[in-house]
């Protein structure tokens, strides 16, 4: 087995590497004058199962880039099996279409990632389900319950818990998460009556004297979330707390996070965190570093991954 890291997130890699046991490969990566990517494997990994761990954060285009053309290198390289370990899958939001004459930009990136040469994908959270069957390779979507459960248990013990999607969109998950811990269930409904007239929330659930936890897998501008704390809190929430996966938390995020009625902002190391990010009182970041690496461990060993979330 070889392990090689891209550029997005080298500590998450780093940490990766120490769970399975297996040093980091050597590759050189670097930029060219006009920004183009190169990218040299430096050691032999021919007949070799490869994992290459790239999360198509910001800047998405450079990291994706990065990603394809080291799936072409190591393909080239005459690896016998080669799998895209993608911790943030970039462009996932963009799984349908949205009006007349828009892209189906996780489609397009799916078959990228298949032409590059990828055997496999191996990522985490996916924004919505049906983008496995966007891959025409055998796809895992590991979900981040067993990282964020111990952490609520520890820290919720013996509270009335409600678990609270932020928008109809996310109810799946948010009834998934909550079956998991054992909570109630709210559901925040946002509607726009007309243009020009601001979202009404309503929750729908009791939320009264109940600690809420928002249940989501990105957040990038806070704005839904920070929105749906004030409903909680105005419909009688005890304390609102967050767990979301992806911390794109781009703009002004992580101040609006800070002022906003949410006690604290859990969110994994899939993406890098930012100078802000750390120095934010609210924010709190759980590594996905073993879940991942067992992972991996499962797919080379070609034994259960689904065992892991029972």
């Amino acid at each position: 087995m070889k392990l090689i890291s891209g550029t997005s997130n080298c500590e998450l890699s780093q940490a990766i590497s120490y769970y399975v046991g297996v040093p980091l490969t050597e590759a050189n990566i670097r930029r060219f004058a006009d920004k183009e990517v190169f990218v040299e494997i430096l050691e032999d990994i021919r007949g070799e199962d490869v994992f290459f761990i790239q999360s198509t954060c910001y800047p998405a285009n450079v990291h994706t880039m990065e990603l394809l053309i080291a799936m072409d290198a190591i393909k080239r390289a005459s690896a016998r099996r080669v799998t895209a370990v993608i911790p943030y899958f970039g462009y996932a939001r963009q799984d349908r279409k949205t009006g007349s004459r828009t892209p189906i930009t996780a489609k397009l990136i799916a078959n990228l990632i298949t032409t590059a040469g990828a055997n496999r994908v191996l990522t985490m959270e996916l924004h919505a389900g049906q983008i496995q069957g966007f891959f025409d390779i055998p796809l895992d979507n590991l979900q981040v319950g067993p990282i964020f459960k111990p952490h609520i248990e520890h820290k919720f013990n013996g509270t009335e818990l409600c678990v609270v999607s932020p928008d109809v969109g996310g109810v799946v998950r948010a009834r998934a998460f909550a079956k998991r811990i054992d909570a109630d269930l709210a559901i925040i409904d946002k509607r726009r009556e007309k243009a020009g007239v601001s979202e009404v929330m309503n929750v729908i659930g009791d939320v009264k004297d109940k600690v809420c936890l928002l249940v989501d897998d990105i957040i990038d501008s806070g704005g839904t979330l920070c929105n749906a704390a004030n409903a909680l809190k105005e419909k009688g929430a005890k304390e609102v707390h967050a767990y979301c996966v992806h911390g794109v938390l781009s703009g002004d995020a992580v101040s609006r996070v800070q002022a906003s009625n949410m006690e604290t902002l859990v969110i994994a190391d899939t993406i890098p965190a930012t100078e802000e990010v750390k120095a934010c009182s609210k924010i709190e970041r759980l590594s996905v570093a073993n879940l991942i690496g067992e992972a991996i461990i499962r797919t080379h060993q070609e034994s259960s991954i689904s065992e892991l979330f029972k």
